[in-house]
């Protein structure tokens, strides 16, 4: 079992909880797991402790405690529209100031994986936190209001071909401004990494989180001392 620790964030020194999961054998890294717009749920807690047991030491910090301490929504209409409200209240800026703290928080190497929302700010936190030594971004819908920033990491983004809220539009559009990052389209739709969400593709999941894992292998995730 995981348990809860509290971060602060260096620029303003905001406390916020972050759920932890650390893993039973030798260490592979470090891993910064962040949310969706529903906060750090059970999913994301089953996440963290997938990524434990493969060697890396997990924070999920909890991303809208200044909206709400320990946000945990249901993946329903009501729980979408309060994740979207909370999400649209925290400031890229902000943002990255407690991604930071997670990441200085564990101890090298240090990758950083999100999902939906948190696919967006995983491409911050590879722009602008120093210590990142690669990121795996899930169907992040709004990169396209960072592409402006280079990650200083390597990155793989990952999104659904069928997935609405994110155009084929918008997914060429950081292909041209980023050529050199890898993009994987899966048949799928948003959400589908998630076994929580009607999206869901197991196959499609499968795939991106081996990804995920090799990325992380190959930019310092062997094994290490326990």
């Amino acid at each position: 079992m995981g348990d809860t620790v509290s971060l602060v964030n260096a620029t303003d020194g905001f406390t916020f909880g972050a759920y932890r999961a650390r893993p039973d054998d030798a260490r592979r890294g470090g891993l910064v797991l962040i949310q969706e717009i529903f906060g750090v749920t059970g999913h994301i807690r089953d996440l963290a402790q997938g990524f434990a047991a493969d060697g890396y030491e997990t924070l999920a910090p909890s991303l809208f405690d200044r909206q709400q301490r320990g946000f945990e929504a249901a993946y329903d209409a009501e729980g979408v529209a309060l994740g979207r409200r909370y999400s649209e209240a925290a400031p890229w800026d902000e943002v990255a100031g407690d991604l930071a703290a997670a990441v200085a928080a564990l101890k090298p190497p240090v990758f950083v994986v999100g999902y939906c929302w948190g696919g967006a700010a995983t491409w911050l936190a590879a722009c602008r936190c120093a210590g990142v030594s690669a990121a795996s971004a899930f169907y992040g819908r709004r990169i396209p209001e960072l592409i402006a920033e280079t990650p200083r990491c390597p990155i793989i983004l990952h999104f659904g071909r069928d997935d609405p809220t994110i155009p084929s539009s918008e997914v060429a559009r950081i292909a041209e401004a980023h050529p050199e990052i890898p993009i994987h389209a899966y048949p799928a739709g948003h959400g589908f990494a998630s076994d929580r969400r009607p999206d869901y593709d197991a196959d499609s999941a499968r795939l991106a989180r081996l990804r995920t894992l090799q990325l992380f292998a190959l930019n310092g995730g062997g094994r290490g001392d326990v």
